[in-house]
Order: C-alpha cells, then sequence, then structure tokens
C-alpha cells in the first residue's frame, strides 16, 4: 500500500509498505480521508520524542472497515467508522478506573505509538473507533476525530460559564470546531489570531469580534483557550481574562512560557490548565454534541499523494479550517 512515514525528525516520505493485519481485538479500515492536524508537525518535527521509527503519522481517519480480528465488535465489516488519536488505555490504573483514562500511564496513540491514516490502510483497536454521524462527507468528518473532540475538551476544561465571554488564541482546525459549538451552547466568542484569513472565517462563523493574537479583546474574559501553541501568548491571554477566569491550553506541544507576573496575570484568582488528550466518551459526546449543533467543519482538502505539502501549509498558517488528505 501506500503511505507517508516520519523516519528521521523534519522528514516526511513517501513509502510502499505491506497493508497491515488487524490483530484479535482490531479492525482493518480502507482509509478515506485522513485530517492533517498540527500533532502530526509535531511528531514530523521531532518536537514529540519518537515512539516509533519509522511511523505512519495520522489521528483523525475516516475510512471503511474491511476485515476484523475475531474479537472485535461493535463495527461490522462494510461500516464507517473514525480512527482517533486515542488507541489504548490500561483499564486498570486509578485514572482508568475512575474515568480519566486521558491520563492513563500506560496509553498508546494512533499515529505515534502506532501506525496511522497517511496511508491506505490502517488499524484500531475496536473498543477506540467510533461510529460516525450521518450528514457529513468524509472529509468533514476527519477533522472532528482529533481537533473537535480535544477543542471540545478544553472548551470543558476552561469552565467557560453559561452565557459566558470566551477568548480562542489561534483560529486552526480545532479552533472553528469549537467556536461553533460554544456559540451554540450561548457563548460571546472573541478570535484573536495572527492571520486575517482565519478572522473573516471567524466572523462568517458567527464570532462577536476577531483581532491579532496580541490585541485585547473588546472586554474582559470569563474563560479563554489557547489552541496556538505559542508560549509568548499565554500570558497575553491570561491578562485579557476577567476576575476568576480560566486559560485552558489546548497543544500536546507549547513553545516556552515566559515569566508571569503574579499580580497581572493569576492574582484574583486567575486559572492556568493544560489539557490532556481526551477520553472515549469526550469523543462520543462531542460527536454527538456536532451533529445536535450542526457544525460545520470548513475543510481544505489535499490529494493524499501531497500530504508532504499538507503539513507545510500547515506549518506556514496557510490552511483555512482544517487540511485533510483524500484517497
Amino acid at each position: 500500500m501506500r503511505a507517508w512515514t516520519v523516519r528521521t525528525p523534519g522528514r516526511l516520505e513517501a513509502a510502499e509498505l505491506p497493508v497491515p493485519h488487524p490483530a484479535e481485538d482490531e479492525l482493518l479500515v480502507q482509509v478515506r480521508a485522513c485530517g492533517v492536524c498540527r500533532t502530526d508537525l509535531h511528531v514530523r518535527d521531532g518536537d514529540l520524542p519518537p515512539h516509533r521509527s519509522p511511523v505512519v503519522p495520522g489521528h483523525e481517519v475516516v475510512g471503511e472497515v474491511v476485515a476484523a480480528g475475531p474479537r472485535a465488535q461493535g463495527h461490522p465489516v462494510g461500516s464507517r467508522v473514525g480512527v482517533p488519536w486515542l488507541r489504548h488505555t490500561c483499564g486498570h490504573c486509578r485514572f482508568c478506573r475512575h474515568g480519566r483514562e486521558n491520563l492513563c500511564p500506560h496509553s498508546r496513540y494512533t499515529g505515534w505509538d502506532a501506525d496511522g491514516g497517511y496511508a491506505e490502510y490502517t488499524t484500531v483497536p475496536a473498543a477506540y473507533a467510533y461510529s460516525l454521524p450521518g450528514g457529513y462527507s468524509d472529509a468533514e468528518l476527519a477533522p472532528l476525530l482529533c481537533a473537535g473532540i480535544i477543542g471540545f475538551r478544553a472548551l470543558r476544561r476552561a469552565e467557560l460559564p453559561p452565557g459566558g465571554r470566551l477568548g480562542i488564541y489561534g483560529f486552526g482546525g480545532s479552533a472553528h470546531l469549537t467556536a461553533q459549538v460554544a456559540m451554540a451552547e450561548g457563548a460571546t466568542v472573541h478570535v484573536l489570531t495572527r492571520s486575517a484569513e482565519a478572522r473573516r472565517l471567524a466572523l462568517e462563523l458567527g464570532a462577536a469580534s476577531a483581532a491579532g493574537a496580541q490585541d485585547t479583546p473588546p472586554e474582559p474574559l470569563d474563560a479563554a483557550i489557547l489552541f496556538a501553541p505559542v508560549g509568548d501568548l499565554v500570558p497575553t491571554a491570561l491578562a485579557a481574562l476577567d476576575a476568576g477566569g480560566t486559560l485552558s491550553v489546548a497543544g500536546i506541544h507549547l513553545s516556552p512560557i515566559p515569566a508571569l507576573d503574579y499580580e497581572r496575570h493569576l492574582f484574583h484568582e486567575r486559572t492556568l490548565r493544560s489539557v490532556t488528550s481526551n477520553t472515549r466518551e469526550d469523543g462520543r459526546t462531542f460527536l454527538a454534541s456536532a451533529q445536535a449543533h450542526s457544525v460545520r467543519t470548513t475543510v481544505t482538502p489535499y490529494p493524499f499523494a501531497e500530504a508532504d505539502r499538507a503539513l507545510e501549509d500547515l506549518a506556514a498558517d496557510r490552511v483555512n479550517g482544517a487540511a485533510v488528505l483524500l484517497m
């Protein structure tokens, strides 16, 4: 099968690989579309330490089940499924036992610990695959499977009060989905991002304002989410919070955070919180919410053969919405 691999940091290489064989509890999925996530950039560039080399990136996979191991249940051959970032948790540690499997120390991830969706076929443990909502194309579904899910968890971690004022820093694949959920739930959303095209998209989707990443929003924020992997924006976002506000940092990787001034950035019970992966329940809840609120995915499609260009465009902020590889 055709595939793209990361063997050395900084390079995505085309390859011919054997079609994988599903384990007893796994599905073999023929890939139809795969979202291009900023985490894929971190895997390619070595920002995340290699867990497998070479590895096929990609963890926003939409495809068709074409075979299954004897213990794989819930997704019959011929069904459309989603293959997400979270691939395995132990089920026995204190985090798994208390509904916090995203913190499982034995967790494994698609496109990092195991080959992902930058290929014509991939595998997924059946218990970690998602049934997908109707009314979306393959390309429209792909960004929901990581960008949407992790954005949803970041929104919940931000503890936005009902009808509150939310600031969103960075406005790519994840942010444009999260903003729609927040607005559907009654929030006022202010977007702060360096991309003029992203600011236009934010206003089209209903944001109350859109300005530069270092600008001050037009009103104090009850909560904020940092999607851009830029540590320099942490003090900026904290300073924009009202008393009692929370900043949620959504990325798996962040450049260094400058020194914080206690009085300006943290006093008055402002809170800084990280976001680590997601639970399967996060995914199921978000996919149901996306369908209920008719969340619109803005997609920039790329042929599978141009995966390297898609990653370069993402790195240079040339992607409007979410980039998706199409088979």
